[in-house]
């Protein structure tokens, strides 16, 4: 009974080790999509002031799938 307690207890400590391991990339991922949902909120408070404004383009214009591309390879 000794041998399997060991057992989970080096279990535990392996998994205990590996999210620590991970934390650092677990917490900016975390705040990148913190920092994106802030970003969607933000837009879509600003969406009914821009209904009334009619829509545009821009510089990026999309090309319609009947026109070849202009790069050649």
């Amino acid at each position: 009974m000794g041998f399997l307690s060991f057992l989970l207890l080096a279990a535990i400590a392996y998994l205990i080790w590996r999210i620590t391991d991970q934390l650092p990339d677990l917490i900016f991922r975390i705040s990148e999509v913190q920092r994106d949902v802030a970003e969607l909120r933000r837009t879509l408070a600003d969406a009914p002031a821009s209904l009334s404004k009619p829509a545009t383009l821009g510089t990026t214009q999309r090309q319609s799938p009947a026109e070849p591309a202009s790069e050649s390879i």
